[in-house]
């Protein structure tokens, strides 16, 4: 799901490597094929070298030229032939006020600083960053070229001594934030002498502080060392990576909050697929403003925040775009993995859920930073609502207030409400009184009749649930295929808020099929053993019979998944699902494809995060580094999936068909027992898929079927025996009924 263009693009070029080996020596390729394809190969190898390392050639304490502002001084000073034999020498950073200042200069109003370097060799040199700290706006030149300007007047204008900056901006370093960056093109630098100039203002005559403190540095493309080392701040704010990158930056003494938003600014750099991303590139997918909020609730107890944001227009409405792949929209999710270690626990879900059919949060691994400072990986997904690209069903408005329009759309999810707010949802009629909120509409928009409408269709669900016939109700209810597909994949991870916390479900109109749909699947943080609380994180045992791990779930949730016949569903699904994408290696494919493709984003994220090694509630599992948690995730999941094929319950070739499955056919298979001829008689107004199943549940035929059918189909390569014969709807795999069906000698 995530990262699957890249990792095919990697085994490509391993593809064109043994396509090269095995058959050049006997002349199958031109010199010119075997040449494109060694530049194939070639400009991977060289992507991924582009800097070895990173050096810094001019420090802020280094010794500079410097002069007090003043109208004697002449726009050429920023040039290398300058004379500024009569200007002051001292150590940077020069300033006053915040501690900050190697060189104290009271009072003052700007000034003028110049520095001069040498190039060894211009060659070796792949990218050049200038870094800025400074109090309270600065413009810099090289080599007389304009290079970078912030809160002093407009770009390629000079600036008069006395010019105040628009704004106050308070200087980063000695609050423990890097300091800004500023990419710089290499054609402005020269082999040899090179001459770095800058000019600093305050806000006013009367402020406070000063600080200017600035930083060269150059990203080098081979082993040499010529220059000096990287200030400590500096690898976590300069660096290359295969994951997006995403930079939010918030108005100056405002921090985010859990609520109301804050107005933001947020810039995404995604290259393609061929190319690997810096934070020295501009930003190319989205550089615009945001409304941000810390979101969560256990997890705000944690020092790596998540957040919710919404991306706006200037006049604060929504701004719906697409973001690292993902279709349009304006609401988003950051996800920041803290306890659970792997960082990939959702990641996993979200592809399981994916790969069931039904709509599953889009997910993508990116890093983060807020005002420069880096926050380490977070996993960018889409929030669930109303939308054509997520949980797509009709959209409820102001007018829709009586007859089908009133009977959908509605998202809605069990979930906590701890600070007891009146009008977020309500409580169900039936123990344990679970709690049912408003997902969209949300609280504050859904209207009276709505309200009314979707607690009743509810309440009538749950009083035939608790009644003693609810075998023969169920079904007029809820969507059984979704109920066994979300089951199956919250079984996998033994996810403990299961059918509790974070549980959405929604409503379509009655005319669009009506019945009650569960999911989208949600925050498997607490799942694949990383809890150590109430219940065994182990992995044997049913996560659905644990009705008090933490939290109750629905009364009526053990009572759907204990009936037989969803049983016997369940194991057909669970059947089929693991012969294609719930495959063990293939699970075990994907997580090494996600570790492979985060790279050295993992150290960075724990140098940030120092919590390998150690206890975080509520890690059942605390591994020494992170391969140790990585093994522990991969060896849980596949003794879970070994337990899960063990124990599942049902057995798939007694399923019945559910009344949901032939809205508009009839199905008819004779002779039934049969010698190996049989004749479909089926009416449904869609190509099939006829699968046949033998006694222990292996697939032993696969053949398509028309539509309305009436055709001899040849079974007499098969055995004696009983076999289960299911139909689906070749459109999206959708089992549509079952039979038994006996063959005889």
């Amino acid at each position: 799901m995530v990262y699957d263009n890249y990792i095919s693009y990697l085994k490509t070029v391993v593809f064109f490597h043994k396509l090269l080996w095995s058959h050049l020596s006997f002349g199958m390729f031109s010199t010119r094929t075997v040449l494109t394809l060694c530049l194939t190969t070639l400009s991977l190898i060289l992507l991924s070298q582009e800097i070895n390392h990173w050096e810094t050639v001019v420090y802020n304490n280094d010794l500079w030229k410097y002069k007090i502002g003043s109208p004697e001084i002449t726009e050429n000073w920023i040039e290398i032939f300058y004379n500024d034999d009569n200007w002051s020498s001292g150590q940077g950073g020069f300033g006053y006020g915040d501690n900050d200042d190697n060189t104290i200069l009271e009072d003052i109003f700007s000034i003028y600083l110049r520095k001069k370097f040498t190039v060894v060799d211009l060659d070796a040199i792949s990218r050049i960053v200038l870094h800025a700290d400074f109090d309270d706006g600065f413009v810099a030149y090289l080599n007389g070229i304009e290079i970078a300007r912030q809160n002093l007047g407009s770009a390629n204008i000079p600036v008069p001594y006395n010019e105040t900056t628009p704004e106050y901006v308070e200087a980063r370093l000695f609050q423990g934030i890097p300091p800004l960056a500023f990419p710089i093109g290499k054609e402005h630098l020269n082999n040899g002498e090179n001459i770095l100039s800058i000019q600093v203002h305050n806000h006013n005559t009367n402020s406070s502080d000063l600080s200017s403190n600035f930083f060269l540095s150059f990203g080098i493309n081979n082993t040499s060392q010529n220059y000096g080392d990287t200030p400590n701040w500096f690898d976590n704010s300069v660096f290359e990576t295969r994951l997006p990158i995403l930079k939010i930056s918030t108005p100056i003494d405002e921090e985010i909050m859990d609520e109301p938003k804050i107005t933001a600014h947020l810039g995404v750099i995604n290259n393609d697929i061929n190319t690997w991303n810096s934070t020295l590139d501009d930003f190319n997918e989205y550089d615009g403003l945001i409304g941000i909020e810390i979101r969560g609730t256990s997890s705000q107890l944690f020092d790596k925040k998540g957040y919710g944001f919404e991306t706006r227009n200037a006049d604060g409405s929504n701004n719906n775009v697409e973001l690292l792949g993902m279709p349009e929209e304006n609401d988003w999710v950051l996800h920041g993995p803290y306890s659970d270690k792997s960082l990939l626990r959702n990641v996993i879900s979200f592809h399981l859920g994916e790969k069931t059919g039904w709509y599953t949060p889009r997910a993508r691994l990116c890093e983060v930073f807020i005002n420069e400072n880096y926050e380490g990986i977070y996993v960018l997904i889409e929030k669930i609502k109303q939308d054509n690209n997520r949980v797509d069903i009709s959209k409820l408005t102001e007018v829709d207030n009586e007859g089908d329009e009133l009977t959908g759309g509605y998202i809605i999810k069990a979930d906590r409400n701890d600070m007891n707010i009146p009008g977020l949802g309500w409580n169900s009629n039936f123990p344990d009184y679970k709690f049912m909120a408003y997902v969209d509409p949300q609280s504050e928009e859904i209207i009276f009749n709505q309200r009314n409408y979707i607690m009743d269709y509810l309440y009538d669900f749950e009083s035939a649930m608790a009644g003693t016939n609810y075998i023969q109700l169920y079904e007029e209810y809820i969507n059984v295929h979704s109920l066994v597909d979300y089951f199956l994949v919250t079984e996998i991870s033994k996810h403990i808020d299961a059918f509790k916390l974070s549980f959405y479900m929604y409503k379509d109109k009655d005319s669009k099929g009506g019945k009650l749909h569960f999911g989208p699947l949600w925050d498997f943080n607490l799942g694949y053993g990383n809890f150590d609380f109430s219940c065994s994180p182990a992995p044997e045992g049913w996560s659905y019979e644990f009705s008090d791990c933490g939290s109750w779930h629905p009364f009526w949730a053990r009572k759907l998944l204990d009936v037989p016949n969803i049983q016997h569903l369940s194991d057909c699904r669970w059947k089929e699902l693991r012969q294609g994408p719930f495959q063990t290696d293939s699970l075990m494919q994907f997580i090494d494809d996600n570790v492979a493709f985060m790279g050295t984003a993992i150290d960075r994220n724990f140098e940030r995060w120092s919590i390998l090694g150690n206890y975080i509630w509520p890690n059942s599992f605390v591994g020494q580094d992170y391969t140790e948690e990585i093994s522990f995730l991969k060896d849980w999941l596949s003794d879970r999936l070994s337990w899960l094929d063990d124990n599942m319950k049902g057995n798939c070739a007694e399923f019945v068909s559910l009344s949901e499955d032939l809205p508009t056919s009839s199905l008819n298979i004779f002779p039934n027992p049969s010698r190996g001829v049989v004749l479909l008689d089926w009416n449904y107004s869609e190509p099939i898929l006829l699968e046949i199943y033998d006694m222990n549940n292996r697939r032993v035929s696969l053949m398509h079927i028309p539509a309305f059918s009436n055709s001899e189909i040849n079974l007499s390569d098969l055995k004696s025996g009983i076999y289960s014969a299911l139909f689906r709807l070749k459109s999206n795999q959708k089992l549509v009924t079952a039979k038994k069906l006996v063959i005889i000698d």
